[in-house]
Order: structure tokens, then sequence, then C-alpha cells
């Protein structure tokens, strides 16, 4: 079993709303109108998912995030409250950052994002200070202002991970993070048969002891510095079908975290990282169910579902 003792994580940015569109077909056919399931709102975005299924794995998470005073708002807090995620935040006036996002009945998904916060958005150093200081971890989300973090981690000593998710392998935006982070999640999927190129140009431009990156139902690869052999992990399969593949990606990493906190091996790590990327797809909605500890062990001793060989 992989286990941890309660790491106190500071996760900065990513909390919004998905509205959730279940379609008949990705792409979609041009029509004027096509019928479809009942439509959904859900708490969900990257710093989201990753804090709640740290939270599952019985670490000590706190995220903070600029919110609206608005419905949406009303929404994330109660999710909160009901799940005891300690939430630290700051009132925007254009409101929660918003999502439509489209998905195929193969769990497949395109995600219509409305950010809605300038990029010139900065948090507060006298606000989040307090909460790096009592932190052992750190896990940036790419909303600009998180950008500004990595000084302060740095004079802390405190190791940053981030998620660079669809990146094109060239957008500015991205590179700031993924040449200053210690851990770099992303996915293959704007990146096509560049992947390997980009993983490499993120260990030799910058600081990070490894990059891994997801590629869905193909599973996930690792570069390790120091090492020139990417290596595949191939997904695990659990019992039940794909349904949803929202926050599939920000399970993984929080898996992944929960086994590097507990000392694991890399190949371990990615091993735990694919059940929590699996498991995140067996429902609908973006983060609504999170892999446990229990879980997980039963699932890495063999009683639970088997993983892909």
């Amino acid at each position: 079993m992989v286990g941890a003792g309660g790491r106190r994580v500071l996760v900065a940015g990513g909390v919004g709303i998905d509205t959730i569109v279940r379609v008949p077909a990705l792409p979609l056919a041009m029509a004027d109108s096509i019928h479809v399931p009942p439509v959904a709102d859900y708490v969900a975005h990257t710093g989201n998912g990753v804090a709640l299924g740290l939270l599952a794995l019985a670490h000590l998470p706190v995220l903070i995030d600029f919110i609206g005073q608005d419905p949406q708002a009303e929404l994330v807090h109660a999710r909160y409250r009901e799940r005891g995620l300690a939430f630290e935040y700051l009132v925007h006036p254009r409101g929660t950052r918003r999502s439509v996002n489209l998905v195929a009945p193969d769990g497949r998904r395109i995600s219509l994002y409305d950010g809605r916060h300038p990029d010139t958005l900065r948090m507060p150093r006298s606000f989040y200070m307090p909460h790096m200081q009592a932190s052992e971890h750190v896990h940036l989300s790419i909303v600009p202002w998180a950008a500004a973090l990595f000084d302060d981690a740095a004079a802390l000593g405190l190791p940053v991970s981030t998620d660079l998710h669809d990146w094109d392998g060239s957008n500015p935006h991205h590179l700031r993070f993924a040449r200053r982070a210690d851990l770099v999640f992303l996915s293959a999927a704007a990146l096509g048969d560049g992947v390997f190129d980009a993983m490499r140009a993120i260990l030799r431009e910058g600081r990070a002891r490894l990059v891994v990156a997801t590629a869905g139902a193909a599973g996930s690869h690792v570069l390790e510095r120091g090492q020139e052999r990417i290596r595949h992990t191939a997904c695990a399969v659990l019992d039940g079908p794909v349904v949803d593949s929202n926050g599939a990606g920000d399970a993984f990493s929080s898996a992944f975290l929960h086994a590097w906190f507990a000392g694991a091996t890399v190949d371990e790590c990615m091993r735990t990282a694919a059940i929590g990327g699996a498991f995140a797809c067996r429902f609908h909605g973006t983060a609504e169910r999170s892999l446990g500890a229990d879980e997980l062990a039963r699932y890495r001793a063999g009683s639970g579902p088997r993983e892909a060989r």
C-alpha cells in the first residue's frame, strides 16, 4: 500500500464552475438544435480537483483563489463546507470562473473556458504568504497570478508542482511554469508527436526533477532528470465504464503526489496516478467523487479492479 501522513499542501488557483453538457458525439454535427440529457453545474477546475483529491487521500490541502460574489460562488462554498476543504479566497468583481464542457458518450470532452479575470490580476503577498509558510509543498495552477508565487516558494525552500494541461509546447505563458516547477505535469493532447521533444525541453531548460505527460486512453509517460529513456505507464482498467474524463488529469496529479510524498519510486507514483485518473473517469461531473486512501490501498493490493498491462 502507498501511504502518506498528512502532507500540508498549498494549492494556488483553479476554482470555478463546470457546466457539463452530455452530447451525442464529438465533434458536434452542425444543427439548429440538439436534444441532450439534463445539463448540470459542478464545482470544478484544476486546483479544485487537486485539492479535493489530496484531501480524500488524507492530506491537508489549503486552496486559495479569487472567486466572485455570485450564485456560482455559493456552489463553491457549499461544496467545500460539505467536504471539509480549507478554502481561503478574495472576491473579484468579474465573478467566478466558468467552463462549458461538452462530453461525448465515450467520456471524451472539450472545454470552453471562461477565465474572465484579467491577466494583470495579482494576489496580495500578505494574503498568500501565511498559508505558504505553513505548507510543505506548493501546487501552482497556471492562472496568471500564480506565477508570482515561485519566488517566495523558492525562498522558503518549498518544492513546487504544476500542470500545464494541453500546452502546445510554445505558448510563453506556460513556459514560466514549465521552467520553474520541480514536478511538471502536462497533457499530450495538443503536442501530438512532439510530446517527447517537449518533455526533454522542459528538463533541459528548467529545473524540474521529472516531467509527466498524460495521454488519455494511451496511458502516460515520465522522463526523469539524468535519464534518457521516457517510460510508459498503461492506463489502469477499473470496473465500470468510462463515462466522463472531466477532472481525470487533476485526479492523476493528486494521486501521483500522494505516492511521491510517501517516498514511492517514480514507477510506483505513475501506477498510483493511473489508478487516480481512471477512477475519476467512472463518474459524471468534475471531482464529484475523489479516490480515497482505503480504495487506493485495495486497488494496489490487487483485491480491487486490475491495472492494464
